[in-house]
Formats: structure tokens, C-alpha cells, sequence
């Protein structure tokens, strides 16, 4: 497990580029909410930490995880964003439909990335049981949507400064 012995929100502070101009959305799965409130609190709070502004950062929510791609596409293409998180939680249950999401979520958010040439970033937990979700989205392995907002902060100064 990757993230056993590991704080996603770790991370050295200096390292991260000022996110004061520029524009995310973010995007939340409703599904399995209890998780992706804590995803939400992170990415956002991690944002404003950096610079971005709350004018600057808008939250829409779409019905599970397998909506995330629609709901970044749409971002892209009605609003002026620079990048969009999306965040979600697929926890794993007894038949394959844990994969058919999984593997349709994560090709959708690339795909929305490359089309649209902005960074599209997969803050998803595909986690086996919903303790492990919870370690993940605020509990003892830090907040993966901490690890979305520096994703999307990094992506976006990468692409203004090539």
C-alpha cells in the first residue's frame, strides 16, 4: 500500500507556486459524501493557503464519480478556469462494478485534460474499505485533496511558465 507509512499532506511549503492569479474549479461527487466533504475542505482550504482567492475558486457537485468528466468538461468549456479537481470516492464492493467506475472516471478526467490542453486533476479515492477512504480524505494519511489543489496549482504554473 503506497500510502501505509505516508501523509499526503506533507509536503515542503517553498515549493509550491503562488496561486494568487489563477482560476480552479472543483468538482464533487455527492456519492459517498462523508468523504468527499473531507477531499473538499482540503483541496479548498490548500488553495486559499497558496494565494488563490475564494472569488477564484467555484465548487459544483455531480451525482457520483463517474459524472466527474462532464462536470470538468463542462468547467472548461463555460467558464474560464485554468484548471478543475475533481474529487470523488469509489470504495470497492462484491461485483465489478467498483472497476467500471474506477477505470470510466480516471480515462474520462484524462481525456477532459487532453482535449481541452488545461490540467484536469484526479483527486478520486479508490480505496478497498471506507476506513481507508476516511484515512485519506482527513484522517491518519492527510487529505488527498490537499494533493489535488498542489497537483492543480503546480500544472497551472507549469503551463504559464513553458
Amino acid at each position: 500500500m503506497a500510502t501505509a507509512n505516508n501523509n499526503l499532506s506533507d509536503y515542503d511549503i517553498n515549493s509550491i507556486p503562488d496561486a494568487s492569479k489563477m482560476v480552479f474549479g472543483i468538482v464533487v461527487s455527492e456519492w459517498n459524501d462523508n468523504i468527499t466533504n473531507g477531499l473538499l475542505k482540503g483541496a479548498y482550504t490548500t488553495l486559499l493557503k497558496h494565494g488563490a482567492t475564494e472569488e477564484n475558486i467555484t465548487v459544483k457537485y455531480v451525482p457520483g464519480a463517474f459524472e466527474l468528466p462532464l462536470g470538468a468538461q463542462t468547467f472548461f468549456e463555460k467558464t474560464n478556469v485554468d484548471a478543475v479537481i475533481c474529487l470523488g470516492s469509489v470504495i470497492q464492493g462484491e461485483t465489478k462494478h467498483f472497476d467500471f467506475v474506477c477505470e470510466g472516471t480516471a480515462l474520462g478526467i484524462k481525456d477532459v485534460a487532453l482535449k481541452y490542453n488545461k490540467p484536469a486533476i484526479f483527486g478520486v479515492l479508490t480505496d478497498g474499505t471506507q476506513q481507508q477512504a476516511i484515512d485519506r480524505s482527513g484522517g491518519k494519511h492527510g487529505n488527498k485533496g490537499d494533493e489535488a489543489a498542489l497537483t492543480a496549482i503546480k500544472m497551472v504554473a507549469f503551463q504559464k511558465n513553458l
